[in-house]
């Protein structure tokens, strides 16, 4: 098998040829760094490559396959996105300035190192993860590889476009309200918002809200991402590969209360019911229901706000955030105290109104986003209402489940008539990623999803 045909070849697969001695981990680890490099120029997935390190880990990894030596992902490439520490490498989460580099790496990444991964480079994301579209002045413009005029989303678009346009078989994300499944939708990915403290942060990111989660291409590369940075063994790679049973799923199309103007898109929902009628031949039970969402959005912001100050101040140059991440920031230190500890003290009360749904359903289905993706420089310009406003108008689904801490999987559900991706949501109670990652694995086998790939080359 010739390099240049690996650009499509899953996570699962790439460690199965590794283990097979049928490639080295040297020749798909300079595939990938070489895809990731052409494509640059044109998507910009990148912030950081690690071309000399990845290289000596690779032919570190060969050495250790020779010797029998047997990890999940020994000498397979991946990438994380910008805001996890990786040792050598500065975390700037988007933002313009000199970070010192991480002396140590974070949680997840030493898990994916101890599993032998190759980490490639960083990925890009918009300042301090705020925004389902990844652009900034540190870095520049993130493109979806389905077309490049339009985002492949954010926060984690970065990670989202390096995965979907083959230059790696997968990546870590973070969601903190939508940040994996978001551009995940977008882009025609897998991507899992796993259950808050599933995979190790080393404390919490923004208050509760924000989880780490892979990005692959399928649920069976997904799972396996995500048995590395949970350090579960094979859990989710079991659940991938078994029926899921009868389910009784939700489907819910309504957008939790917003304060601000939302419409779902029809071509959205009609994507989305499509899925709803592929489930239904697998022979689920669909029914409609309504999730009792309340004013969940009030507890959100104090959490969020505060979270993009506290971030602002491991910031070296803060003259050089986007106006609109200072503001959010002033209004962080203002939400810091009783607005945050009653918005924390209210969670358990959300979780028994909301999910007294699952004492009906099983599974919600609902739409990840309201719209598709939208065009390159949407978002230029606007105020900050203006931007969120125009954020929540797009993104109106995802972020109530990081209110909860539970799991969630995008799931590819479609394109556009001009070929943009779209995605629908399953989500769960909580601890349930086992049960959805079946769900999701037995939908595959009938959309065939991970059959669809972007047209663009750079």
């Amino acid at each position: 098998m010739t390099v240049t045909s690996l650009d499509f070849t899953g996570l699962a697969a790439q460690a199965a040829q590794l283990a097979a001695g049928e490639i080295t981990s040297a020749e798909l680890t300079a595939a990938a760094l070489g895809r990731a490099h052409a494509s640059q120029p044109t998507l910009n997935a990148f912030r950081h490559l690690r071309d000399d390190e990845a290289l000596a880990e690779a032919a570190d990894a060969d050495r250790r396959l020779a010797a029998g030596e047997r990890a999940p992902l020994l000498g397979v490439p991946v990438a994380i996105k910008d805001d996890v520490d990786l040792t050598g490498l500065p975390t700037s989460f988007g933002c313009v300035g000199e970070f010192p580099c991480a002396t140590s790496d974070a949680p997840a990444v030493a898990l994916l190192r101890e599993a032998g991964a190759v980490i490639i480079g960083k990925t890009n994301t918009p300042e301090l993860g705020q925004w389902p579209f990844t652009e900034g002045p540190a870095f520049g413009v993130t493109r979806n590889p389905w077309h490049p005029g339009h985002t492949p989303g954010g926060s984690s678009g970065g990670s989202a476009a390096a995965v979907a346009s083959g230059a790696i078989a997968a990546a870590l994300g973070s969601d903190g309200a939508g940040s994996v499944r978001i551009p995940a939708a977008w882009t025609g990915l897998v991507g899992i918002k796993t259950q808050r403290g599933r995979i190790p942060t080393g404390g919490e990111l923004f208050h509760g809200l924000t989880v780490l989660g892979p990005l692959a291409r399928t649920v069976e590369d997904a799972a396996l991402l995500l048995d590395v940075a949970a350090a579960t063994g094979t859990t989710f790679q079991a659940a991938a590969a078994r029926e899921p049973g009868r389910l009784r799923i939700g489907l819910s199309t309504r957008i939790p209360f917003t304060a601000t103007k939302t419409r779902l898109d029809p071509v959205v929902e009609a994507s989305v019911r499509r899925l709803a009628e592929s489930l239904a031949g697998l022979g689920h039970e669909i029914v409609e229901v309504e999730p009792d969402y309340g004013l969940i959005g009030l507890t959100f912001l104090p959490r969020s706000l505060t979270g993009v100050r506290d971030w602002t101040l491991r910031v070296p140059d803060r003259a050089g955030l986007d106006p609109r991440t200072r503001s959010n920031a002033g209004h962080g230190r203002l939400l810091a105290g009783p607005a945050l500890r009653l918005a924390r003290a209210l969670e358990p009360g959300l979780h028994r109104r909301i999910g007294s749904v699952f004492g009906r359903v099983d599974v919600l289905l609902t739409p990840t986003t309201a719209t598709p993706p939208p065009p390159i420089g949407t978002f230029d310009g606007l105020s900050g209402w203006e931007t969120d406003q125009a954020m929540i108008a797009a993104c109106p689904y995802a972020w109530p489940w990081n209110v909860l801490g539970w799991p969630g999987v995008n799931v590819p559900a479609g394109l556009t008539d001009g070929g943009l991706p779209l995605g629908a949501q399953l989500l769960g109670p909580s601890h349930a990623e086992e049960r959805l990652i079946s769900l999701a694995a037995q939908l595959e086998e009938v959309e065939r999803w991970p059959e669809r790939h972007p047209a663009t080359r750079w």
